[in-house]
């Protein structure tokens, strides 16, 4: 049975033609909107019968497979006699064009044939002309190259290039053939659904087949992990689907996704998995410098990974970090790029949510049909909305343009002169504010926005002074450009590029949900263009793709979540109620003021509350605090009263206390958890901050937690950002305070209250710490099973 391979012509040659290093220190921002600009500036001179952007198709069997390839030609040129045809393929670029050579891009010459193959085999014609044009996007100068080759050769090379594609493609064909098979097979991982599963896994499978997007509530415990995932294999089975994003915010979860798939697999499923790690996080060098003179993982990448994707695709399944850095270092690639060259071929990818919501760092090869038969779960789904916020945002500082004005100065004039205006910029602003300390504006600063052109064209320059030609056969097209290592004396002016670039970029985005936000402090002035409302890139963002699952175990009030992640109206919402009996939770509430004004007065009474709920019964607690102030404050009065207690009673068992620090690497974070562990007799009490990295996805299962104190209701800082949120939800209709401030607060109060019951067999204690859990407003946002609690009576000094 002859299966199809449909694959476009820009894929087919990229595959096979890479090759060389990587280069990625620099690259010029201006690649695609200037190559496309570029594109339609040559199509403007073609003659009147003259086409662009013609498609063009071809069916190529080779073996036991049928070719389907295709693709759009930027130019179809008829001469005068109007039998000789011309195919065009544009390309564009910011460097010196006079030292582009006929024989410098071979990629580029084997795009233009297979166009050429294509369009000779339709009309029947025994020869044609093949032109390559490269325009230099900053001065509209012109290079054309042009060849002469007859039916005969274009029909050879096609078949080369299909030669040198097939082990791929057969892999991947040969895969698939036993991913479905395996699929058709494959069982539910456990003997029965969880309360609660079969709801969501259906939810997720009818979202799929109707290419729709999915709000679940569900609450920790019922497996949503594999309630979404199984669901989603399923789909591809049935040829919904042919990839699976599962996007995440932290690292646990990435893993629970893993242990999910493992435990697929061991049922059966063959299905390839890989785990996209930052690339700081997997680099095998001290310092991160991608470039063939600081790596040799870098040198030469191209021209070994296409045999490293095989090797892996060959013989692993659950491509995990361990695996992926096994394989690199035995092909000598990249381990970060080779994660991303390997999800582009995997079934299932697992990464953090910028890979596919963040326009600086998106999976930019997935294309539009990819993604058609793609669907993306999202975890812990939250945290996107601030998360977004962030990748929508972008800002600005006066200290890194005056750093780069004295550096340059008397060595390097353009870009001394568009460094100094930028500071001058930021003088004349920190006049303008004066004694305010900060400014809003709800209109973009095209000003700066010009200036920022000047710099960034003027560091482009220099960034790219010491580098020549990228070497022959390098991935160049409309949409690259060659890249390049910076320097030796860029760092500070490769970070500043990168900022004014993304800067740049995030003003195109700019509309009536930004506003311009300039800020003074002492001699530094900054600026930031704030998105408000993040709902509308994110659906744009996620445009394409067939279906969406958001999900969350505190993604409450739904109402809010659906309209901040972008839901449409045809969209689906479901709330799972929680598999957990009542008697498995002790609820109680301690109503004391935790509000700013009121800390120091209560700090003493939270504190006894705190010794009181641990001396009850020995175990393991976590007391999540609203900042590290706070938590340090009542810390310092717990362990006075603690070491008050232990000098009248010597015979109590043990307290030992931990504090999250601020900034803890994750050898400090697996200490800290390794401290609970049931059956100890000892109590341990971790201090903990919410929000933070051990309020959410984090499992101590059983006796490992023991109790739960909350204080506080969560709510973000008062400050200016925040209050900008409020004044647009104010102005476009919708309750302000709790879109900014109640909901995220009580969202982390869910967070924090959650590490508690994690299984049917979990018991523990919730306390929670703020006379706030009276109000309705509080009350409606607490989850159902919290609602039965028990109030306690206030402490007084």
């Amino acid at each position: 049975m002859t299966s199809n391979v449909n694959i476009s012509v820009r894929s087919l040659v990229e595959y096979v033609y890479r090759s060389g290093s990587i280069e990625s220190g620099f690259r010029t921002s201006r690649a695609l909107t200037e190559g496309t600009k570029a594109h339609q500036k040559v199509q403007k001179q073609y003659g009147e019968s003259d086409q662009h952007e013609v498609y063009v198709s071809a069916e190529i069997p080779y073996e036991d497979l049928l070719f389907v390839i295709d693709g759009r030609c930027d130019g179809l040129l008829l001469d005068a006699d109007g039998v000789s045809v011309t195919v065009d393929e544009i390309k564009s670029t910011s460097s010196d064009i006079g030292q582009i050579e006929e024989d410098s891009y071979p990629v580029h010459w084997a795009q233009a044939k297979c166009y050429a193959y294509m369009v000779a085999k339709d009309r029947g014609l025994s020869r044609m002309r093949i032109q390559l044009t490269y325009m230099q996007v900053d001065t509209e100068e012109t290079r054309r190259f042009v060849v002469e080759v007859s039916s005969d050769e274009l029909e050879r090379f096609m078949l080369d290039v299909v030669e040198r594609y097939y082990p791929y493609a057969q892999a991947r064909c040969e895969h698939e053939l036993r991913r479905n098979q395996s699929i058709k097979e494959l069982s539910f991982p456990f003997p029965n659904y969880r309360e609660g599963q079969r709801k969501l896994a259906g939810a997720v499978y009818k979202t799929i087949n109707e290419g729709r997007k999915l709000f679940a509530k569900a609450p920790t415990g019922i497996g949503k992990t594999m309630s979404t995932l199984f669901p989603s294999v399923k789909a591809i089975g049935e040829g919904l689907l042919q990839r699976i994003f599962y996007l995440t915010a932290r690292t646990t979860t990435r893993t629970a996704a893993e242990e999910a798939y493992s435990l697929l697999h061991a049922g059966g499923l063959q299905l390839h998995v890989v785990t996209i790690t930052a690339k700081e996080k997997v680099c095998f060098k001290e310092e991160v410098r991608c470039s063939k003179e600081h790596c040799e993982f870098a040198d030469g990448y191209y021209d070994r990974v296409n045999e490293a994707v095989l090797d892996l695709l060959r013989h692993e399944t659950i491509m995990t970090r361990t695996v992926i850095e096994s394989y690199a270092r035995k092909h000598r690639v990249c381990p970060f790029e080779f994660s991303l060259d390997v999800a582009y071929a995997a079934d299932a990818v697992i990464c953090d949510y910028n890979y596919i919501f963040d326009p600086r760092v998106n999976l930019k090869r997935l294309f539009e049909e990819q993604k058609r038969q793609t669907s993306l779960l999202v975890d812990e789904a939250h945290n996107l909305v601030d998360r977004a916020r962030e990748m929508y945002s972008s800002s600005l500082n006066k200290s890194d343009f005056l750093a780069l004005q004295r550096e340059f100065k008397g060595a390097r004039a353009e870009l001394h002169d568009a460094a100094k205006a930028i500071n001058q910029y930021f003088i004349a602003m920190r006049k303008q504010i004066g004694d305010r300390q900060m400014q809003v504006e709800p209109e973009l600063p095209e000003a700066l926005i010009g200036l920022l052109d000047v710099f960034i064209a003027a560091a482009e320059k220099e960034l790219a002074g010491a580098r020549g030609l990228a070497s022959p056969g390098t991935l160049q097209g409309a949409e690259t450009e060659p890249a390049t290592a910076a320097p030796p004396a860029a760092p500070l002016l490769l970070e500043a590029y990168f900022g004014a670039q993304n800067f740049v970029r995030i003003a195109k985005l700019y509309d009536e949900r930004y506003v311009t936000f300039m800020e003074c402090d002492r001699n530094e002035v900054s600026v930031k263009l704030f998105c408000l409302d993040p709902s509308h890139l994110l659906r744009q963002m996620g445009k394409g793709y067939r279906s969406h699952v958001f999900f969350s175990a505190t993604l409450s009030p739904l109402s809010y979540f659906m309209d901040t992640l972008g839901a449409g109206e045809d969209d689906y919402s479901v709330t799972v109620p929680s598999p957990f009996s009542k008697e498995q939770l002790d609820v109680f509430v301690q109503p004391l003021s935790t509000r700013y004004q009121d800390r120091e007065r209560s700090r003493e009474p939270i504190a006894r509350s705190l010794y009181e709920l641990l001396a009850k019964r020995s175990g393991n607690y976590l007391v999540f605090f609203p900042s590290y102030a706070y938590m340090s404050s009542v810390y310092e009065a717990f362990t006075d009263l603690v070491g008050e207690q232990e000098a009248l009673h010597p015979e109590q068992p043990e307290l030992r206390v931990l504090v999250q620090q601020t900034q803890m690497s994750e050898e400090e974070r697996e200490h800290f958890l390794a401290e609970f562990q049931a059956g100890t007799e000892k109590t341990h009490v971790g201090f903990a901050v919410m929000g933070g990295i051990f309020s959410e996805g984090i499992d101590l299962v059983g006796d490992r937690l023991t109790g739960v104190a909350v204080v506080g209701v969560g709510l973000p800082q008062l400050g200016p950002e925040r209050n900008l949120i409020k004044a647009y939800m104010d102005r476009t209709g919708k309750n302000g305070y709790e879109y900014a401030y109640v909901f995220p607060g009580m969202n982390k109060v869910q967070q924090a209250g959650g590490r508690l019951i994690r299984s049917e067999t979990d018991r523990g204690v919730l306390l929670l710490i703020d006379d706030r859990y009276f109000q309705p407003l509080y009350q409606r946002l607490l989850p159902e099973e919290w609602r039965g609690y028990t109030v306690l009576q206030a402490q007084r000094r």
